[in-house]
This record gives structure tokens, sequence and C-alpha cells, in this order.
């Protein structure tokens, strides 16, 4: 509405009383604007809402499940307006009974369950949320969050044949700049090439490398794997296959070969951590949710207690043997929860000798270290091992940032936007409240990129 000069006095009272109605109208105000990449600082505020009321916002959003299936999320609290009649949901805590509690602007995004019907919304396209503000039974105001994964600009291409599922991510430019190669988690598969482009948004060449590929299981049992050309059981995967990668980043464009650095997560920090030790030409690490030891192998015709995880040049390298796996795998059956780190622990404290013989000398990696860990992390120690990693280190006298959170569990990879509410509500549990989980990935995410910048960007 335009406001335009009066011709006389009462269109004028009216023409006034529009526009202060317009100035002030009820609306969502998220800073620095309603588009958002995964992991940024964001505000979101709502403005112009009645004084000394209480207010209902909702969230909802379409989530997938990572198989092609989705469903709706939504989340909900009241919150009480001031005399300016407004919200502020980075400093105002939420009236008791809603999706969470506590002052936090990314708590609507947290704490979202599935809503009843479980149908997925068709108007929402991915990574939109939807919110909505009302008094009672009459709605004040609606907006439409966007939340990128990535920087659309980023070009994404595959690495070859010699690198079966592996993507190459940068932004666009034949500037040379620091790399990263990432390494996923015993999920397996093409999963991890998913985040090529999300590490490349921060500025970063990024070769997302798979390095095993297990059968898949669906409703007639084990079908074929994803990647046929990886192996297909999680024993003796070469370490030394990232030197392969490393001379193919060199002959990239994008890349300049005297800054790399891996990031690995769960068994992907495992491999990063070996491959530290033996590789001088690693210049940065980031290992979320590690391991300080070598685990036992596994996989189809692998017998319990006689395989490595990984190995080196051919030989496999010194493990410690998980104890009481089958036991923890037949309780599934009967609706038991099953929790990982169960019998790896167990295997730890029968094999002290054997944990010696497999400890990663992490001490004799040269390159600055990163490790974030939980202390409620269900599939494997990972709070422990992280504080083992960092006191290593410490006592050699190595840089190291490390992060430990009492109340997280295993899922730390990622950043804070979406919902961790499900995480635990099979009966495989992964540990971690939702709130600390999500609390938890929100400050790796941030403390990460500042890490790897700090570490890689400076040109010599």
């Amino acid at each position: 509405m335009v406001c335009m000069k009066p011709i006389a006095y009462p269109i004028a009272l009216l023409l006034a009383i529009a526009c202060a109605t317009t100035a002030h109208a009820q609306r969502f105000v998220p800073t620095p604007g309603p588009e958002i990449l995964a992991g940024d600082t964001f505000g979101l505020a709502l403005e112009g809402l009645p004084p000394g009321r209480e207010v209902t916002l909702e969230a909802r959003r379409t989530v997938g499940d990572g198989i092609g299936s989705t469903r709706l999320f939504r989340s909900q609290v009241r919150l009480a307006t001031g005399g300016d009649g407004r919200i502020d949901l980075a400093t105002q805590a939420p009236l008791p009974g809603g999706s969470y509690g506590g002052a936090d602007v990314q708590g609507l995004l947290w704490s979202m369950t599935p809503a009843p019907g479980g149908t997925a919304d068709p108007a929402l396209a991915p990574g939109e949320v939807a919110l909505e503000a009302r008094d009672g039974e009459t709605v004040l105001a609606r907006a439409t969050l966007k939340i990128r994964s990535h920087d659309p600009g980023v070009l994404s291409r595959p690495a070859g044949d010699a690198f079966p599922g592996a993507v190459f991510a940068s932004l666009p430019g034949l500037t040379r700049r620091p790399a990263l190669i990432l390494l996923g988690g015993s999920e397996g598969g093409s999963r991890i090439a998913r985040d090529a482009p999300v590490y490349a948004s921060r500025g970063f060449a990024v070769l997302a490398l798979p390095y095993y590929s297990p059968p898949a299981w669906g409703p007639t049992g084990p079908q074929a794997p994803e990647l046929p050309k990886l192996p297909g059981n999680f024993v003796d995967i070469p370490v030394d296959r990232l030197e392969l990668a490393r001379e193919w980043l060199a002959a990239q464009p994008e890349v300049d070969a005297r800054r790399i650095g891996v990031v690995g997560t769960s068994k992907g920090a495992e491999f990063a951590l070996l491959a530290a030790v033996r590789m001088p030409w690693i210049r940065a690490v980031v290992a979320l949710v590690p391991s300080d030891v070598v685990w036992e192998g596994w996989g189809m015709g692998v017998a319990a207690g006689t395989r490595s995880s990984f190995s080196w040049k051919g030989q496999p390298l010194p493990f410690v043997p998980y104890q009481g796996m089958q036991q923890e795998f037949a309780g599934l059956a009967t609706g038991a929860e099953f929790k990982l780190r169960r019998p790896q622990d167990a295997g730890r404290a029968a094999h002290p000798q054997r944990v010696a013989a497999a400890r990663i000398p992490v001490e004799d990696i040269a390159a600055p270290v990163f490790v974030a860990g939980a202390d409620d992390d269900q599939v494997w120690d990972s709070g422990g091992m992280a504080r083992n990693i960092a006191a290593s280190r410490a006592g050699a006298g190595r840089e190291t940032t490390s992060l430990v959170y009492p109340n997280a569990g295993h899922a730390l990879g990622g950043s804070g936007m979406a919902p961790t509410t499900q995480y635990n509500a099979g009966p495989s549990k992964i540990g971690g409240t939702p709130e600390a989980t999500a609390r938890a990935q929100a400050e790796v995410w941030k403390r990460q990129f500042e890490f790897l910048r700090r570490v890689l960007a400076p040109v010599p």
C-alpha cells in the first residue's frame, strides 16, 4: 500500500490508520533472510503481535528417511509476547508443554516429530519449513523458510572408474583451494557422496570417497550391493587407498595439493586417523565420533573374531575383537534393544593386551586433529575414545581440538537443523537425547569448519 498525502481530514485519518496497521502487521522476521544454508547462524522473530498474549508457533517439514520415502514432521510451542508485541526465538524460552524447552532458535527444527497420518505435504519442497503463528484459532502470520543443504552454485562430477561412487565437488572457478577427502561410516555405499557439495559450499574442493558397499537388505533377504566393485565385507579395508585419492586430487585444476585434509565419521574416523599416522601429506584431520583403536572386521561368511577392519599395504592391522555380538543381534528377534556398544565395551575389557596392540598411535600425527565424541553414544564409546586421543596427543605436544558431549549420541554429523527425535525410536539405539544431540551437532558443525579454515586456508 502507498501512503499518499491526504486531501481532507477524514480521509487523512483513514489513511493514517491503514498505514499504521500495515507497518505493524504480524509477521515472521527471519535474518539474514528466508533462505538459510544449513549450519549457518540465523535469527527468527515475530513482530506486530498483540502485547501480553500467548501465541502458538507451529513448524511443518517433509522429511526423507534416506531410502526413498518421506513423511510430514511437525513441532509446536507457545510463547508469551512482551509489551512490544515481539517474540525472539533466540532469546525467549517457550512455555511448558511444547516440543522443546529453553531459548533455542533451532528448537522448532530439531524437535519435530512425525505428524499423525504420516503423509508428506506435497506443497512443501525439500528443505522448506512452513511456519504459522496463531492466537487461539486465529492465524496471525505465516512464512516459509528454505534450508539449503548446499550452495546451488556448487559443481559436482563423478571421480571416475578408479573410485566407484565417488563424487568431486567445488564452487566454480579454477582458483586452487584446499581439498578435503570425506570418509563415511559403516553404512557404506554412496551415502557419503551427498556430503560432497555440503562441504564444497564452505570453500573447499571435496572428494567424497566410498570405500565399502555391503549387500542391501530387502523384504526377501540380502540383495546386490549398490557399488559391487567395492568390498562387500568390512574386512582389511586398504588404508593406503588414500594415496591414490591424493594423486587424483593433485591432478585436478581446482585443488592445491599442499593443503589436503581428511574428514571421517565413525568407522571413517578410524580410517582417517590410521591414514594420518602413515601419510604426512594429510594436513588436517576431523574425526567425528572416533575410535582410538582398530576394531574387528565383519561381513558375509566372516568368522567372528578372525579378521581386522583395516589393512596397510596388504597386511591386516592388529584389532580388538568384539565379545557377545551374536547375542546382541539375537536379542533383536525378541524386540530387545540393540546397542552395538555393549559387545565392543565387553571386547575391550576382555582383551587389554589386544587393545594395546590395536591402539592408533595418534601422537604420531603431525597435523592438527579435531575430534568430537559423545558419552551417551550407544554405537561405541566415542566420548571415552575421543578423550584418549586428546590425552595421547597432549602428552606429545600435538595440536588437538577435542569436544565431548555428556548427553549426546552417535549422530554428531549434522547441522542441528534436522529432526533428532527419531534416532532412538526403533530397537537399534544410537544414544543421546534429541536436545543434547541437536545442540552438539550445531556446535560441532561450526567448530569443524572454523578448524579447517584456520588450518588449511593459509597459503605458504
